[in-house]
């Protein structure tokens, strides 16, 4: 009979019979006992794991869907080679479901007195701070037959920050930003816009651009031409209420507000605007403000990276209340909340009026687009309810937008998609009509 492996050891050490043998308590005895130092043996040659010095290094934040990699190093001090089998636990949200096995578990071996590195590599599914757990580690003796095993904390965060993937549009809307501000393309007219130059009045031309003085001095009737306006003031509130938590495809809106928040600061820190960004729900959870254009995004992505939807309803006058603070002169109010009826009618219209008396308000909301494929379901009793349910929701969203509208609210209502490329245009937009 051929042996091998730890078979073949013990049969060296006289531990396993090869043959036929006749059991009697004196072999038994003699097996066991010989096992048993073989045993004590391998445990007294197995590196001891309580007194390993374990570090960290690598990445201390990632975009969301991207990896990275933390690494661990292991220092053996003692005279012993540490040959280990080590788990380095990390919550489950850090991987893809299905995928972590092989990502946290490593092999290594350590000579006495030396130092390996072994790197752990995630790929969080989730926003938000990922915090190592412990590091367990089983010493394993030269025969395998017995282990040490102990824990370390080793502590490490890695933030996770928001993707930003409507990053994509900015070339295309930079583009159009450098028309508007005149470096491509005509100038454009407007109230609350810097004056350029004169030019003679045209039919069609607004009436409250003429220049009574400069006509006066001259034989034809002189308008002024405008240019939009730097440094005006956004405010970009976050509301972070129940209403954030619903899940549009596989991400709450929340998510998507925050990706077409980026794009927005991103497009008016571009074109000289200051850019400050609230997060609310009963309380301050977030607050950018007096940043930099330079540190803008980095500033916004970090305060973006942990907030998370609160399971609670909007307090709607202290977010009216805190964003006036936030913001004592005009500027442009950019309210990213939902547009469902009842917050909307119960919350925020009651107090919209102190906002529009003071700033220009620009309401962006997200839309689910299964609500429009379900607009469209035809073909049995079931689709045709669903159809109906679309509907209403479609419809009385429409009258909620009207309501706005009606108290001079420009409303954004988008999939997730198109929202961050829609509130740029709707920025765009009132900027060439010279309303900030």
């Amino acid at each position: 009979m051929a042996l091998t492996g730890r078979a073949a050891l013990l049969a060296a050490l006289g531990t396993l019979p090869v043959g036929i043998w006749e059991p009697s308590w004196t072999g038994i005895l003699a097996v066991n006992g010989s096992l048993a130092l073989a045993c004590a043996c391998d445990f007294a040659l197995a590196a001891p794991v309580r007194r390993l010095g374990l570090s960290r290094s690598g990445d201390t934040s990632v975009r969301l869907g991207e990896a990275a990699d933390v690494t661990l190093t292991v220092t053996n001090p003692s005279s012993r080679p540490l040959r280990a089998r080590l788990r380095d636990a990390w919550p489950p949200s850090s991987w893809q479901p299905g995928t972590e096995t092989p990502a946290f578990r490593h092999h290594l071996t350590v000579p006495p007195g030396e130092r390996r590195r072994v790197t752990t590599r995630l790929r969080p599914t989730r926003r938000g701070d990922r915090h190592a757990d412990r590091v367990t580690i089983r010493s394993y003796g030269p025969l395998g037959l017995f282990s040490r095993q102990g824990a370390h904390t080793v502590n490490w965060t890695v933030r996770v920050l928001p993707p930003f993937a409507s990053c994509k549009h900015l070339p295309s809307k930079l583009a159009r930003l450098r028309e508007l501000d005149g470096r491509t393309s005509v100038l454009i007219r407007g109230e609350g816009t810097e004056f350029d130059s004169l030019r003679e009045y045209v039919p069609g031309d607004d009436t409250r651009s003429i220049d009574w003085r400069a006509t006066a001095r001259q034989s034809t009737v002189a308008v002024r031409t405008w240019r939009p306006e730097r440094d005006r003031h956004i405010l970009l509130v976050l509301d972070t209420g129940r209403t954030s938590a619903g899940r549009v495809g596989d991400a709450p809106r929340l998510d998507a507000c925050m990706d077409a928040a980026l794009l927005l600061a991103a497009l008016a820190s571009r074109a000289g605007d200051r850019v400050d960004m609230l997060a609310y729900d009963r309380r301050v959870r977030a607050l950018v403000q007096g940043r930099a254009a330079r540190d803008l995004l980095p500033s916004l992505v970090d305060a973006m990276a942990t907030l998370e939807p609160e399971l609670v309803e909007t307090d709607s006058r202290g977010l009216a209340a805190t964003a006036l603070r936030t913001a004592p002169r005009r500027s442009l109010l950019v309210l990213l909340t939902s547009l469902d009826a009842a917050p909307v009618e119960e919350g925020l219209l009651p107090v919209l009026s102190r906002l529009t008396q003071r700033h220009t308000v620009l309401l962006a909301s997200v839309a689910d687009p299964h609500v429009a494929a379900m607009a469209t379901a035809r073909g049995s009793a079931d689709a045709v309810y669903e159809a109906a349910a679309a509907a209403q929701a479609q419809a009385e969203r429409t009258r909620t937008a009207e309501q706005l509208q009606r108290h001079g609210v420009t409303v954004v209502d988008a999939t997730p998609e198109d929202l961050a490329p829609a509130l740029a245009d709707a920025y765009l937009a009132l900027k060439a009509a010279g309303r900030l």
